[in-house]
């Protein structure tokens, strides 16, 4: 019986390593974690239209990958580093997690980051806006999406001194994201030629900007640049309309505008108002298409994030079926190998550190007059190709660049 038993036992063991190999889709199920605000400041520009986003790209795909269901789960952070972090972990440690999508919020985004690289996983960043996601946090495991503080501040930055708008006053968010927006703007109007003549820094999710205001308006500078994001742009906004900021020839630029925040304050109140972008809903018959599916669903137009989203998701799912696994550094070789052409990117890359690079847009919002309906909002000033919108490979400080 010995021998028998030992057979037995050599054909089971090799079954077992015949089905492990053939088992290349971990737990029988892609899972995808949209990690994201669902209640805050952030939650038009991300949240319940983040998890459409994804799950309509999933739909669009067949639900399957390989033959394997593909799930989305989602959750809330509230803008918390620790939430978010007990949440990613959980997903990955106990509910078979295999990627993260979007993490708005930067100091949540960070951390976020470093987990999924501890962990081996997959994170896709398009909510977050720190350049050091594929600066000096850069990793082998995470892909920036959508934006960052450098593209937004480099075509904004560049244009609007060119125009002879070459002194700035910065209202800041005092957090990692409206840091690492100030900075990347500062930069970039001090190296185009501007000088910069002070900045202020307000709490997160404030309601009252009046003494940032009144600061920048005593300031002088021809540009008050907003670096901060969501319902903090809005509230600042619609103040400095009150302050009449504006009407004495200072200019408002919104470093981070997504097109829910324009809509809401209305055409009125932000006429003029330039803004920087990555997707437009009205750009061509491709874009018209999914964003009024999106708006059918959603009840609003994408924004870019939103938009970012869909894009990254299909990338992904299409990056699993060429390689027949869900294993992360074969996926991230797989996605860093394909570009990206879709509704969202056009010979879209992704770069060792991380970074997509694509074309970004600067528009003006249009004067009641030129818009023709409800979110007829923004002309085209200028398409930026995104070897000049995002930071130089070289010159973000990722160690996994090598020269």
């Amino acid at each position: 019986m010995k021998p028998l038993a030992a057979a037995l036992a050599a054909s089971l063991a090799l079954a077992a390593s015949g089905g492990a190999a053939n088992a290349q889709i971990s737990d029988d199920v892609v899972k995808i974690g949209v990690l994201t605000d669902m209640s805050s400041l952030y939650a038009d520009a991300t949240g319940k239209g983040s998890v459409a986003a994804v799950q309509m790209a999933v739909a669009d795909y067949g639900g399957k990958v390989k033959g394997k269901p593909v799930e989305v789960v989602f959750a809330d952070h509230q803008n918390k580093p620790d939430v978010g972090v007990a949440i990613a972990r959980n997903w990955y440690d106990n509910e078979k997690v295999d990627a993260i999508f979007d993490v708005p919020t930067s100091s949540v985004a960070l951390p976020i980051s470093a987990l999924t690289r501890e962990k081996n996983k997959i994170n896709i960043n398009s909510g977050g806006g720190t350049s050091d996601l594929t600066g000096v946090a850069c990793s082998p495991n995470t892909v920036h999406w959508t934006y960052d503080t450098y593209a937004l501040s480099n075509v904004a930055g560049k244009a609007m001194v060119k125009r002879g708008e070459d002194t700035w006053f910065f209202v800041t968010a005092d957090y990692a994201f409206g840091m690492a927006l100030e900075r990347d703007a500062a930069n970039v109007v001090k190296e185009s030629g501007g000088k910069v003549l002070g900045e202020v820094r307000h709490p997160l999710n404030t309601s009252d900007f009046s003494s940032f205001l009144l600061q920048a308006q005593a300031s002088k500078a021809k540009v008050v640049a907003l670096a901060n994001a969501g319902g903090d742009t809005t509230n600042a906004l619609k103040q400095a309309a009150e302050f009449g900021l504006t009407q004495s020839g200072q200019k408002m630029i919104a470093l981070l505008q997504e097109i829910t925040d324009t809509h809401s304050l209305g055409i009125q109140a932000t006429q003029g108002l330039i803004v920087t972008d990555a997707f437009y809903w009205d750009m061509n018959d491709e874009t018209r298409a999914f964003s009024k599916r999106f708006n059918e669903k959603v009840g609003h137009m994408p924004t870019m994030i939103q938009a970012g989203l869909y894009s990254a998701t299909m990338h992904y799912l299409k990056a699993i079926e060429a390689i027949g696994t869900d294993e992360a550094p074969k996926v991230m070789a797989q996605m860093r190998a394909t570009p990206v052409n879709d509704f969202f990117a056009k010979n879209g890359k992704i770069r060792i550190d991380g970074r997509m690079v694509h074309d970004m847009y600067l528009f003006e919002v249009k004067k009641p007059s030129e818009s023709k309906g409800e979110w007829d909002l923004y002309k085209l000033l200028a398409t930026v190709p995104g070897d000049e919108a995002f930071r130089p490979l070289d010159k973000g400080g990722c160690p996994l660049v090598t020269h």
